[in-house]
């Protein structure tokens, strides 16, 4: 309950500064950097909440398995009013003969109308083989618990990171669409000047509102994937909808090509795949073994105490000469001797689920060495093809303007301006497709190394 409380506590005190800083219009406008979002997503994100929910059952397990070892102390309380008292039959011979009676048996009323019992008993375990295997089981269990939710963080983590990338490229895309929607205006001005003072055709004039109707329509696509990717960015963190985010944070400061050096020249670290499929194992194994220790005899103590009262009428029950104490202990050894093949039959199974973790962990061990190799490949292509794409945006930047300059100088013509603000939007296109790519390659070698 107190660490529910401080983690209410601590969001609570994560939206006031963010709000405090937030200097956007809106009261409920949070500006974020990457870092932030990623600690909010940990306390907040539905898988990572979960996560942390299942490492507290398999906490509560292990108590549960430790209480098995412990004594067991039940107590009852119990007042039988018997409405038809049963009859036991007896020879008519012997101390039962009653010469009265022309019968071989006697029927005899065993019993009073109302009987009480206060009894308690205990039962402690001494020895049983498999209580020792079954607690660390369920201590490894609690490691793979620890295990599964630093994965579901990593998992957490490497969706939080592409998705606030996707929002910074397309914030990117919007404001350089802007850009060029405010050159394509400047443009349309220009030529619908020159239409009105005969100096160019009306082509001229609906070859650019064309060029400027189509990138007002990309504009809008990208405005809404903007909006999409933020309301997702926002979904994976747990973060409220009724909030608006603002990413404090540019591609540059993210992306810096010492950080790119950096992280081809790092050869990795643990995974945690590996710590839960060796886990895993551990537990097959333990699992074997509890199977095997339930063919060795049990021993157990137990003991009862008990009180018991009657009478022939309720009231008179509770009289404490009517009731009288009955106590007796003992040792049970319960010696396990045929069981149709049952635990061997499971043995068999388990080893064979064993031999396939460890078939898996070896495949595992493989594929973490190629995922390395895939993700580093696929980071220096589309590095390059980043490179490419740039170099092809700037040159199309600079094809743009010397257009409009021989447009300007009556040397050129309409159409050359608007074929080569289309290749300029091309080009943006491209370049900020193969940005997305390398950012979306980077969190993948950073989740192949061991470092998310």
């Amino acid at each position: 309950m107190k660490t529910t409380a401080k983690k209410l506590m601590g969001i609570g005190i994560f939206l006031f500064a963010m709000l405090m800083e937030g200097n956007a219009q809106s009261e409920k406008v949070l500006q974020l950097t990457l870092e932030e979002s990623l600690r909010y997503a940990m306390e907040n994100n539905v898988d990572a909440k979960n996560a942390q929910l299942e490492t507290m059952i398999a906490k509560a397990q292990i108590v549960e398995r430790r209480s098995a070892g412990l004594p067991q102390v039940t107590g009852s309380y119990d007042v039988t009013y018997n409405v038809a008292i049963p009859i036991v039959f007896v020879p008519n011979a012997g101390a039962f003969q009653n010469p009265n009676v022309d019968s071989d048996v006697l029927p005899l009323r065993l019993g009073v109308n109302y009987s009480s019992a206060l009894v308690v008993q205990l039962n402690q375990m001494i020895f049983d083989g498999s209580y020792f295997v079954g607690l660390k089981a369920a201590r490894t269990f609690k490691m793979l618990s620890d295990f599964d939710k630093e994965k579901s963080d990593i998992d957490v983590k490497e969706t939080i990171k592409k998705a606030y990338f996707s929002v910074l490229v397309n914030e990117q895309r919007s404001l350089l669409i802007g850009a060029n929607l405010g050159r394509l205006d400047t443009l349309l001005k220009e030529t619908q000047a020159l239409f009105e003072a005969g100096f160019s055709e009306k082509i001229d004039v609906s070859r650019i509102k064309v060029q400027r109707n189509n990138l007002k329509t990309e504009m809008d696509r990208v405005k809404a994937a903007r909006d999409i990717s933020i309301q997702l960015l926002k979904l994976q963190m747990g973060l409220p909808m009724e909030y608006d985010i603002v990413l404090s944070e540019s591609l540059v400061n993210l992306n810096s090509p010492e950080e790119i050096n950096e992280l081809f020249a790092f050869q990795g670290t643990r995974r945690v795949e590996m710590d839960q499929i060796n886990t895993s194992i551990d537990l097959v194994d333990l699992d074997i073994k509890f199977t095997t220790t339930q063919y060795i005899p049990n021993l157990d103590f137990f003991g009862t105490y008990q009180r018991n009262g009657a009478a022939q009428t309720a009231g008179l029950i509770y009289e404490n000469d009517r009731w009288v104490t009955g106590a007796f202990i003992g040792l049970r050894m319960s010696i396990p001797i045929f069981d149709g093949l049952l635990k061997s039959s499971q043995i068999q199974q388990k080893r064979a689920q064993l031999s396939q973790l460890v078939n898996q962990k070896l495949f595992l061990e493989s594929n973490i060495e190629v995922e390395k190799f895939q993700s580093r490949t696929n980071l220096e292509n589309n590095l390059q093809a980043l490179k490419v794409q740039q170099e092809n945006r700037e040159l199309a930047l600079e094809i743009f303007r010397m257009a409009k300059i021989k447009y300007d100088e009556g040397v050129g013509s309409n159409l050359e301006v608007v074929e080569a603000d289309s290749a300029l939007k091309d080009a943006e296109t491209n370049y900020f497709s193969a940005l997305y790519d390398a950012l979306i390659a980077k969190v993948d070698l950073e989740k192949s190394l061991g470092l998310l």
